[in-house]
């Protein structure tokens, strides 16, 4: 989300306008930094990117600020900036985080949520549903694929009315991402993403509480269990650097 929605909006990118040209140039770079075109522990160098992304050095030190808040980038006093690191350990933090905050949001929901959280629920899963019929291995159908996919769980928390768990799970969603982009182009198959979100709605259209939580609890987990079991099989602490297919979640 913009910086301006991080207490509206988790995780779906779907408003995202720009405004400015910080705002521009924020997204662009974010966008770069989860998809691995700017691997982890890369410095950023003002200088170099500014022509890039078609902004001046002050409107590129003020995206990187941001992506700072985000804790996507890092930042030592006045010698520069650099892509976050990642590893599985971090993985496996972020992962029990989201389940513990996005569970709780969903427990809020399913309490919460009115006629209009289930048409909003009900619309979302169909355009999910849609994508996931003709989702690939690459190509523009997943990103296709991405929106649909965080519009789907930014309906299923959108009864709590939160505006704090938003924000952290908005910080929390976009580090998972970096994570997805990093397992290899040939996803094992082993996974029916499409049967995990069709259990998670229809336990959520039930207000069943003690299904749902486990059902989205056991889709957040198995993302951090594929990256680790990849990561393995590399002979890896760290997941490589270089871009990739997503597993969702």
């Amino acid at each position: 989300m913009l910086p301006s929605q991080k207490f509206s909006a988790a995780f779906s990118a779907e408003h995202e306008t720009p405004r400015t040209l910080v705002e521009n140039a924020y997204l662009a770079l974010r966008q770069d930094i989860i998809e691995g075109k700017h691997p982890p522990g890369t410095r950023l160098r003002v200088e170099h990117l500014k022509d890039s992304y078609g902004v001046g050095a002050g409107t590129l030190r003020e995206a990187l600020s941001l992506l700072v808040s985000d804790a996507l980038v890092v930042t030592e006093g006045q010698r520069g900036f650099w892509v976050a690191p990642i590893s599985v350990e971090d993985l496996e933090d972020i992962t029990r985080s989201r389940i513990l905050l996005e569970t709780e949001a969903l427990r809020l929901s399913l309490r919460g949520g009115d006629d209009e959280w289930e048409a909003g629920l009900v619309a979302a899963f169909h355009r999910l549903t849609k994508a996931e019929e003709k989702l690939g291995p690459s190509g523009p159908q997943v990103h296709e694929w991405e929106s649909r996919n965080q519009a789907f769980h930014e309906a299923l928390i959108s009864g709590s009315h939160s505006r704090w768990l938003r924000y952290l799970l908005g910080i929390l969603f976009r580090q998972s991402e970096r994570y997805r982009f990093l397992l290899l182009a040939n996803p094992d198959g082993k996974r029916d993403i499409h049967a995990e979100h069709t259990e998670l709605f229809d336990a959520a259209m039930a207000r069943d509480e003690k299904r749902a939580v486990a059902a989205l609890q056991k889709h957040i987990q198995l993302t951090y269990e594929t990256v680790r079991d990849h990561a393995l099989a590399d002979g890896k602490k760290k997941p490589a650097g270089r871009r990739a297919a997503r597993v969702p979640a």
